[in-house]
């Protein structure tokens, strides 16, 4: 298991190189964990799991399900969160405040973990935030308790580059049940740059007061896979490239999507009119609480901003919030979300039902796109819906995607479906270019780099490889 003394600390980086790992070494390997609080999901058999479970599903090269992340808590508001169990919305457990929740999850959770340790080699756990939380520790359900469930080795991953690392780790061990300590076998030191000799003694001293080693010291490197909430700062690109603004709202989801797009054009995210000011594209991504993150956009002007921008022609792109937010009203008869007047840029209305769609499929824009999304037009895509939001179109709407997946008037395009901007094919047609690296190159680029940088041969042993 791999946990983390924070969040950010690099548990998510090292569990993905683990998986790959094994499974380069022709291990039936899984991924897991058992609670993951993220904005950022994928559609998989069964319902929507966590990106960061799916990428680790991936690079574990076996197909990604519910299993892998039974329990996904995706934040609505400051004291509200939507829980995913098995990968369908619970609204029982929703409503529920966060300590009381534990009882109604674990037993999926247990479910879950048990049914892959029966179907797999190996289980690669992940923790979340920090075991050592203790003003927590009696309703956690997926650090201590997982770990102690599947029998787990235990590596603890610290942030090296935000300073105080060791104290982290020795704190970390300090606060842990005495059950949790002896699960302990390495730490790891993550996102280290400069001259490693200035290390000494303190790793050694660290083994003589805990009993557990360094067994990795990994560098600060770039790479293009996405951050697990993906609001990680966009990485700058070249000057000859085109640059987009994606809309940075407060409950912004799946920002994931938008990784790609760094390998072919300069990202920024945009909190404020000015951002947009030179841009070539403004994406407004999905949301968690599309009326709360509209009526945010508002106060902070954008909403005139961009549809100063529409109205010049500039082309502006909404994906599944967004786009509900590009249209007329918004309908909230069940209280699922908000009613709000919409941006007004696109002739659609939406309601947001009590079930939620989440389904994967293959889409073909159409083929009477015109200027400025006429390169798009036949492309076909695969892509994912995960919404609660049902959007209609007025008499005045272009179609842009058939069967009610997306709509276009004039420079302003809204698509129900994530993962447009991951397509390949999309991004030649937009701007010209491709990404160098491919999912599955960036997942073996990153296991190369963190596993010369730790002690393989010692976390092959913890496993029974050796």
């Amino acid at each position: 298991m791999v946990q983390g003394t924070s969040s950010w600390a690099g548990k998510s980086l090292v569990a993905t190189a683990l998986c790959r790992h094994l499974a380069r070494q022709g291990i039936r390997v899984a991924p897991f964990k058992a609670q993951n609080m993220s904005n950022n999901a994928r559609v998989v058999d069964g319902g929507e799991i966590g990106v960061a479970q799916y990428l680790q599903a991936l690079a574990a090269r076996t197909p990604p399900e519910v299993r892998m992340n039974p329990i996904l808590v995706k934040p609505e508001g400051m004291t509200r969160s939507q829980v995913v169990v098995s990968g369908k919305p619970n609204p029982e457990i929703s409503a529920l405040p966060w300590r009381e929740r534990a009882p109604h999850v674990w037993p999926v959770v247990f479910e879950s973990l048990q049914s892959l340790l029966a179907d797999y080699d190996v289980v690669v756990l992940e923790g979340a935030g920090s075991p050592a939380e203790i003003n927590l520790m009696d309703c956690d359900v997926t650090n201590v308790r997982a770990a102690s469930t599947a029998d787990a080795s235990v590596l603890l991953v610290a942030d090296i580059d935000r300073g105080g690392a060791f104290a982290h780790l020795y704190g970390t061990w300090a606060l842990l049940p005495r059950e949790a300590r002896q699960r302990l076998r390495g730490f790891i030191l993550n996102k280290f740059r400069g001259d490693a000799s200035l290390l000494a003694p303190a790793p050694e001293r660290l083994n003589t007061m805990t009993g557990v080693p360094v067994i990795g010291l990994v560098p600060w490197f770039h790479h293009e896979l996405p951050d697990e909430d993906g609001a990680a700062p966009p990485v700058e690109g070249d000057g000859a490239m085109s640059t987009v603004a994606v809309i940075r709202y407060p409950f912004a989801s799946n920002l994931d999507e938008f990784k790609p797009l760094e390998q072919v054009a300069r990202v920024r995210w945009a909190r404020k009119p000015a951002d947009l000011n030179g841009v070539d594209l403004v994406i407004l991504p999905g949301s968690k609480h599309v009326a709360s993150d509209l009526t945010w956009l508002r106060s902070a002007g954008l909403d005139r901003a961009i549809g100063a921008r529409a109205r010049q022609g500039a082309p502006v792109l909404g994906v599944c919030g967004g786009l509900q937010m590009l249209g007329m009203r918004l309908h909230d008869p069940y209280g699922v979300d908000g009613a709000a007047k919409g941006l007004c840029l696109l002739p659609v209305e939406t309601t947001f039902e009590r079930e939620k769609i989440t389904r994967r499929g293959t889409f073909r824009f159409a083929s009477t796109l015109a200027a400025p999304w006429a390169t798009l037009a036949n492309r076909e895509v695969e892509g994912y819906e995960i919404r609660h939001g049902h959007t209609r179109p007025l008499p005045t709407a272009g179609v842009a995607i058939s069967a009610g997946i997306g709509w276009v008037q004039g420079s302003v395009l809204g698509v129900a479906v994530h993962g447009v901007v991951e397509s390949w094919d999309v991004l030649q047609a937009l701007f010209g270019r491709v990404p160098q690296y491919s999912l599955d190159s960036t997942l073996d680029r990153l296991t190369d780099v963190v596993m010369a940088n730790v002690d393989a041969r010692f976390i092959e042993e913890l496993v029974g490889l050796r």
